[in-house]
C-alpha cells in the first residue's frame, strides 16, 4: 500500500461526498425532481459547463487507455488524439443556442425527450433508448475497469476488490446527488485533471533527462515511434482521417455530451464555456497522450498498457504529489461514470418508464425508481467489468461509434432541417446501428477506414433520401 499516495486521494473523495450530500438537499427541496435531478435546474454557468463537458469527455480512455496506446504506438497516436481538441467547440457551436432554446420549448430533460417531440415517434424513442442502454453499458464498463486498475496499482489489492471499492464510492454520491452533484464535482475534477496533466508531464520530462534524451532513446528503440504512422505502421493517413470523424465531428451525436448543451443558463455562459473547454480539452488530450510516449524510456517493460499512467506517476513523482496527480485520472473516471449513470438512469426512468409503463407516476414514485434504477445499473456494470478487456480504450471507442451512428444525424437534422421527419430518423438510426455493429464485428478496418465511417455516411444518405421521399406523406399526417 502506498499510504502517502492514497491519503490525498482519500481527502479528494471526502470532498466529493460532501458535495454529493449538499446537492442532495437541493434535490429534496426542488419543485421539479426531474429538472433538478437530471439537469441541475438548467443553471450552469460558463466555467461549470466547460468543466463538466471536459470532465465527461476526458474519461478513463484519456487518462488510462490513451497513454497506454501512446506507450506502444508512439507520437502518431498523439497526433490522432488531437482531433479531440475542437470537440467541445463543435458540440456547443452546432447544438448550443438552438438546442437549448428548443429543448426548453419542448420541456425536454433528456436527448430522447427532444427526439420524441421533434419526430413524434415512439419507434424513435425505443431505438434511442436501446442504443443508449447498450452502448453506454460498454462505455461505463470501460470506466469501471479504469477505476479498478488505478486502485489496484495504488493499493496492491486484487482487481475484484479494487473494482468493488470504486463502484461503491461512485454509486453512493451519484445516487444521492443527481446532476447538480455531478456538475459541481466535475468543476473540481476538471481543475484537478488540468493541473495533474501539467505536473506529470513536467515530472516525466525531468525523470527522462529532458526531451532530447527521451527522443533519442525512442529513436534508438524504433524510429517509427517518432513517425505519424505509429510504431507498427498501422496509423495510415486514411485511418487517421476517418478516426477523426469518431472523436471530432461525431462527438455531436454523443448523448452524454449533447445533454450538457441543454443545461446552461445563458448565452454568455455558452461563449465562455467554448473558450475554457477548448483550452482545457487541448491541454489534457495533448499532455496525457504525450506523457504515454515519453513514459516508454522512463519506465520500460510495462506489459499491461492500462497500468502505464499509474506506474509512471508512482515512479517519477514524490508520494504526496503522486497522490494529488493520480486524483486526476480518478476524477476523469468518476466524472464520466457519473454522467453515464445519470444518462442511462434518465433513459430508463424518463424515456421508458414514464412514456410506456406509468405516464401518471408521482414525483415520489419517480424518485424511488430513479434511485433504484441507478443502483441496479451500477451493479450490472460491476458484473460486466469482472473480466476486463486488454485495452479499455477500445471498449470506450466502440461505444462512441455506436452512439454516433445512431444519433448524429437525427440530432443535427432535427435542429436545422425542416424536412427532417420520423421516417428519415428511424431508417437512418437503424441503418447506422446495423452497419456499425456488422462492420465492427466482421471487418473493423474495412478498406483501411475506421469502422464508424461507412455507417455514418450511409445513415446520412439514408436520412436525406427517406426524408425527401416521405416529406409529402409526413405533411399530410
Amino acid at each position: 500500500m502506498h499510504w502517502q499516495v492514497i491519503f490525498p486521494l482519500i481527502i479528494f473523495l471526502i470532498i466529493i461526498f460532501a458535495i454529493g450530500f449538499w446537492a442532495n438537499k437541493q434535490v429534496r427541496n426542488s419543485e421539479s425532481f426531474l429538472q433538478e435531478y437530471f439537469l441541475g435546474g438548467r443553471e450552469m454557468g460558463g466555467f461549470l459547463l466547460a468543466m463538466t463537458m471536459m470532465a465527461t469527455y476526458g474519461s478513463a480512455s484519456s487518462f488510462i487507455g490513451g497513454p497506454g496506446v501512446s506507450y506502444n504506438l508512439g507520437l502518431g497516436w498523439v497526433l490522432l488524439a488531437m482531433a479531440q481538441l475542437p470537440a467541445g467547440y463543435f458540440v456547443l457551436m452546432i447544438l448550443g443556442k438552438k438546442f437549448a432554446i428548443i429543448s426548453r420549448r419542448y420541456q425536454a430533460i433528456t436527448l430522447i425527450d427532444f427526439l420524441k417531440k421533434r419526430y413524434n415517434s415512439n419507434i424513435v424513442v425505443i431505438i434511442s433508448a436501446f442504443s443508449i442502454i447498450v452502448f453506454l453499458f460498454a462505455s461505463m464498463t470501460a470506466q469501471w475497469v479504469g477505476g479498478a486498475r488505478l486502485i489496484e496499482s495504488l493499493t496492491g489489492l486484487n482487481y475484484t476488490v479494487a473494482l468493488l471499492i470504486f463502484a461503491v464510492t461512485v454509486l453512493v454520491y451519484v445516487i444521492i446527488g443527481g446532476f447538480r452533484a455531478v456538475a459541481l464535482t466535475d468543476a473540481l475534477q476538471g481543475t484537478i485533471m488540468i493541473i495533474g496533466t501539467v505536473v506529470l508531464l513536467i515530472g516525466t520530462i525531468i525523470a527522462g533527462g529532458g526531451i532530447n534524451h527521451i527522443m533519442d532513446a525512442l529513436l534508438n528503440e524504433n524510429p517509427q515511434m517518432l513517425s505519424p504512422f505509429g510504431s507498427d505502421g498501422s496509423l495510415t493517413p486514411l485511418y487517421v482521417s476517418t478516426f477523426w470523424i469518431l472523436i471530432g465531428l461525431g462527438v455531436i451525436g454523443l448523448p452524454q455530451i449533447a445533454v450538457r448543451a441543454m443545461s446552461y443558463k445563458d448565452s454568455k455562459s455558452l461563449h465562455r464555456a467554448i473558450l475554457i473547454g477548448t483550452i482545457g480539452i487541448g491541454t489534457i488530450m495533448f499532455g496525457m497522450h504525450l506523457i504515454g510516449v515519453l513514459a516508454r524510456p522512463v519506465t520500460p517493460g510495462i506489459e499491461i498498457a492500462d497500468k502505464v499512467m499509474p506506474t509512471l506517476t508512482l515512479e517519477v513523482l514524490p508520494p504526496v504529489l503522486a497522490g494529488i496527480v493520480l486524483a486526476a485520472p480518478m476524477a476523469a473516471i468518476m466524472s464520466t461514470v457519473n454522467a453515464l449513470l445519470m444518462l442511462v438512469s434518465s433513459t430508463v426512468v424518463k424515456d421508458v418508464y414514464l412514456n410506456f409503463i406509468n405516464p401518471k407516476a408521482t414525483d415520489s414514485q419517480i424518485k424511488a425508481r430513479s434511485f433504484w434504477v441507478t443502483t441496479i445499473i451500477g451493479l450490472a456494470v460491476v458484473l460486466l467489468s469482472l473480466n476486463p478487456p486488454e485495452l479499455l480504450i477500445m471498449l470506450n471507442l466502440f461505444a462512441f461509434g455506436g452512439l454516433e451512428s445512431a444519433f448524429l444525424w437525427a440530432v443535427v437534422f432535427g435542429l436545422y432541417w425542416k424536412k427532417a421527419n420520423k421516417y428519415g430518423a428511424i431508417s437512418s438510426m437503424i441503418v447506422g446501428l446495423v452497419l456499425y455493429i456488422a462492420i465492427y464485428q466482421f471487418s473493423p478496418n474495412m478498406w483501411g477506414m475506421h469502422s464508424v465511417t461507412i455507417p455514418i455516411l450511409a445513415s446520412l444518405v439514408t436520412f436525406v433520401v427517406i426524408s425527401l421521399v416521405t416529406h409529402y406523406k409526413s405533411t399530410l399526417n
